[in-house]
């Protein structure tokens, strides 16, 4: 049985937190149906935040969820700060997520560091900014927007006594061979030294995604629109397992034209590790194996996960 069949209604029956612990994966929470689906999903997200909290508040439930790779493209040293643009251009977008213990009643967890990371409006990284997206695409240096490219779309937040946290950002691009997305990590027991955090675990490694609708309208705006090509979709993505929200999709409010605010509610062992480095969470291709077609070049060394495909990893990681 793989990760992806065990629906709610199985995981509560199944014990919840302990069989997570038995099967060796990560955890999420989700407020939507048994049936669960990108449909579903993609239905709900325009949904009024207000009917959002109100149906979170009456059906939130644990669910279980595969951990994934972290990627080619993570960098140690990211700075605590809510907004992570350093001045890149896009859509502006909202991320939201609330961080619950999935060991006990699924209580907010505070104090918990959350990290994330994406790229830019054209596919681009920043620390990688030589690594081509795929399709076709301006360089990285033709951006004028003055953001570090050290530093760009990278950032930590810690969660208040609710297990919410904020971001704002942008709408990220697009490279092959994935579709769109953004790798969040969640830590704790480590502290804040130098703007950055140091210590602790890595107790959640996943990523989150956008149903197909909201890039159809996106890449049509600029900066976008001059990266052209075909960008990956969610039934072709190597990482998204098709499950809704307890396989990271959020749910959507607002427009292309006002911005877009993307929750989540993501649940996390405080006691168990998953860095997400290597080969480690949900099932990833070896390291040595060959890339898949399209994978952007100008790949760095001596980086985590410089040796893997770009996030290659199973969305359906058996036990």
């Amino acid at each position: 049985m793989t990760d992806s069949d065990i629906t709610r209604r199985r995981a509560l029956a199944l014990g919840g937190a302990a069989t997570g612990a038995a099967l060796g994966i990560g955890l999420t929470s989700s407020c939507s149906s048994d049936s669960d689906s990108k449909t579903s999903s993609g239905a709900s997200a325009g949904a009024s935040g207000s009917a959002g909290a109100t149906a979170q508040a009456a059906s939130d439930t644990c669910v279980l969820n595969p951990t994934v790779t972290q990627g080619p493209y993570y960098l140690d040293g990211a700075l605590f700060r809510k907004d992570i643009t350093d001045g890149k251009q896009g859509v502006p977008l909202t991320v939201r997520l609330t961080v619950r213990d999935q060991t006990g009643s699924c209580a907010p967890v505070s104090g918990a560091a959350v990290e994330i990371w994406h790229c830019d409006a054209w596919g681009y990284y920043s620390g990688y900014t030589t690594a081509n997206p795929g399709g076709s695409a301006p360089a990285e240096s033709e951006d004028t927007s003055g953001a570090d490219d050290k530093t760009y779309l990278r950032g930590f937040q810690t969660t208040g006594d609710d297990g919410v946290v904020e971001f704002t950002t942008i709408y990220p691009g697009w490279y092959t061979p994935r579709a769109t997305h953004i790798h969040v990590k969640v830590h704790t027991g480590g502290r804040k030294a130098d703007n950055t955090y140091e210590g602790g675990k890595v107790n959640w490694t996943g990523q989150l995604f956008f149903d197909d609708r909201y890039g159809e309208e996106v890449y049509k705006k600029s900066p976008y629109s001059r990266h052209t090509g075909s960008w990956t979709r969610l039934d072709d993505d190597m990482v998204y397992a098709g499950g809704g929200a307890k396989d990271g999709l959020m749910t959507l409010t607002g427009s292309v034209d006002s911005g877009f605010t993307g929750t989540l509610t993501v649940g996390i062992d405080p006691d168990r590790e998953n860095s997400g480095a290597g080969t480690g969470g949900g099932g990833s291709q070896s390291p040595s194996g060959p890339p898949p077609s399209g994978m952007p070049s100008g790949m760095p060394s001596g980086t985590p996960g410089a040796t893997m495909p770009p996030d290659a990893a199973s969305a359906s990681a058996t036990s």
